[in-house]
C-alpha cells in the first residue's frame, strides 16, 4: 500500500484487492522461469473525497473469499487467486480506520469478477458503472458471453448509477463527472472493447491526473513508444476476453498517444500489471511510473 497522496480535498490510496498467480511467468510477465507461477495484481484506488471515501473497482471480496467456487473452476484454475482475505478492500479499508460505511461511492471500470467482486461489501456505497456495462450485465439488453458476469457479485439492493456517453472534453477524451460537482477531479473516461460499458477513471492530484484504464491494456509494453512485444499466454488471455478486440485496439492506441504526449500531465496504469502497480507504490526496482 503506497502513502497517500494528499491534495487541497482529496486524498488517494494504492491498494492490491487480489493477487492471481497464473501459471508460467515467463509467458504472463515476459520474464521468470517458465513452470513459475507469475505474478498479477487487482489494482484498486481508495479516494477520500468531500462525498466521503470513493472506491475505484474493488478487486476480490469476502464472499469471493469465503465460496471460491462461485468464481468458477475455470477462471479459479487459471488465475489461480491467493484469496486473501486481508487482501479485500474492505479489509484494507477497515486497516486505515475506516468502516464499510464510510464508503459512499464505487466506481467500476467494469463489472468482470476481478473488479466487482467487493460490491456487496459495501453496502450503503452507490455503484457507478457505464450504461452499456448495465446493459451487459444486469438487463441481458446487450449479449455477450454466457458466463462472462457473476450476478452473485452484488445484490437486488445494489444502487446502481448510470453514465451515458456525454461529457466534457478530457485530453481529447469524453470524461463524465462521476460525482457531479461536488468532486470536479473525478472523471469517467468510457473506453469500450474490453467488455461494452468499460470505462477508464481519472483523478486529479496536486502533481497531475492519474488515470486507471482499467482493462483497455494488460501489459504496461502495451502503452509505451514504440509498444513492447507483449508476452504470449497474456496477449492470448486478453484478446479471448475481448468483447470488442477492435474498438479495444482502437482505444488502447488512443491511450498510447496520450502517454507520449501527456506523460508529465497523466499517470496512466492498467488493473493487474504489477510493474506499473509497485511503481505507484513507489517499490524498489519497479521502474519509472511517476504518480
Amino acid at each position: 500500500m503506497k502513502k497517500p497522496e494528499t491534495g487541497s480535498s482529496m486524498r488517494v490510496h494504492h491498494l492490491n484487492a487480489g493477487t492471481l498467480c497464473p501459471i508460467s511467468a515467463k509467458l504472463v510477465s515476459g520474464r521468470g522461469g517458465l513452470f513459475e507461477r507469475a505474478r498479477l495484481v487487482c489494482h484498486v484506488l481508495l479516494l477520500e473525497t468531500n462525498d466521503g471515501l470513493v472506491l475505484v473497482d474493488t478487486g476480490l471480496g469476502v464472499d469471493d473469499i469465503a465460496r471460491p467456487g462461485r468464481l468458477g473452476k475455470s477462471w479459479l484454475r487459471n488465475a489461480a487467486p491467493r484469496l486473501l482475505l486481508a487482501e479485500t478492500a474492505i479489509e484494507q479499508v477497515k486497516a486505515l480506520g475506516f468502516s464499510a460505511t464510510d464508503v459512499r461511492h464505487i466506481l467500476l471500470t467494469h463489472l468482470d469478477r476481478d473488479h466487482a467482486g467487493g460490491i456487496a461489501d459495501f453496502p450503503l456505497a452507490k455503484a457507478h458503472i457505464h450504461l452499456r456495462e448495465h446493459q451487459a450485465a444486469i438487463t441481458g439488453e446487450l449479449p455477450v458471453r454466457k458466463g462472462r458476469y457473476l450476478s452473485s457479485q452484488w445484490h437486488a439492493g445494489s444502487q446502481w448509477v448510470l453514465y451515458g456517453e456525454a461529457g466534457e472534453n478530457w485530453f481529447g477524451f469524453k470524461g463524465v463527472r462521476a460525482l457531479d460537482d461536488r468532486n470536479p477531479d473525478v472523471l469517467v473516461i468510457p473506453l469500450p472493447g474490453h467488455t461494452p460499458g468499460h470505462c477508464g477513471i481519472a483523478v486529479r492530484t496536486p502533481d497531475k491526473w492519474l488515470l486507471h484504464a482499467g482493462d483497455s491494456y494488460f501489459f504496461h509494453g502495451q502503452i509505451q513508444t514504440p509498444p513492447l512485444p507483449m508476452p504470449l499466454a497474456l496477449r492470448a488471455f486478453q484478446r479471448r476476453t475481448d468483447t470488442d478486440h477492435a474498438v479495444r485496439v482502437i482505444n488502447q492506441e488512443r491511450l498510447r498517444v496520450l502517454n507520449a504526449h501527456h506523460s508529465a500531465e497523466i499517470s496512466i496504469f492498467s488493473s493487474h500489471d504489477p510493474q506499473e502497480y509497485d511503481g505507484c507504490c513507489g517499490r524498489v526496482g519497479a521502474g519509472k511510473l511517476p504518480v
